[in-house]
């Protein structure tokens, strides 16, 4: 949902901040993904949703079911998402610190989907390669659709290269019917 994208927004770009004038990009990672697992636990969602919990109460909650070593930033910034009824952001606001940090450290995702599973070795040699391509780094993300039928097909960012048997037989079909 875009709204959410756009109230989680500044709350990322703040984080990122914090993070980035302290170094401690991949330390407030971590920190963001546990607190947003944390709040989408369905557990957490219905006592959010479903108990009328005060403000103090939601945050003694919340922070009992997070790691116990937080920094002090880092209950600061769960106090203030409680605060402005912001917690259940957490999720949008851990996506887009992770794109933000994904630009400043020159790493894009790669969506890398194979009709099989890719040994350890094939998947280091794409990522070279896509890294050449991309003159990036790239952080694989791998899943299997068996209906490729062989190959693989990968997205970084909006370029999607199909190297799959699916697209070949696909755009072989398109180019007959066009005849």
């Amino acid at each position: 949902m875009a709204e959410t994208a756009t109230l989680a927004r500044p709350y990322a770009e703040a984080a990122f901040r914090v993070a980035d004038a302290g170094g401690t990009l991949a330390a407030w990672s971590g920190t963001l993904r546990t607190l947003a697992q944390v709040v989408a636990h369905p557990d957490m969602q219905e006592c959010i949703a479903k108990y009328d919990l005060t403000r103090a109460q939601l945050q003694e909650l919340f922070l009992s079911l997070s790691p116990g070593d937080l920094t002090a930033e880092a209950k600061n910034f769960v106090h203030l998402l409680i605060e402005y009824d912001r917690l259940t952001l957490l999720p949008d606001i851990f996506a887009q610190f992770e794109t933000l940090k994904n630009e400043r450290e020159g790493v894009v995702d790669a969506q890398i989907t194979t009709a099989f599973a890719l040994e350890d070795v094939q998947l280091a040699s794409l990522v070279a390669d896509l890294e050449k391509r991309f003159k990036r780094k790239i952080n694989p993300q791998v899943s299997i659709d068996r209906d490729l039928i062989g190959g693989v097909r990968v997205a970084v960012g909006d370029e999607v290269i199909d190297g799959s048997v699916r697209g070949k037989l696909d755009a072989m079909a398109a180019g007959l019917l066009a005849s």
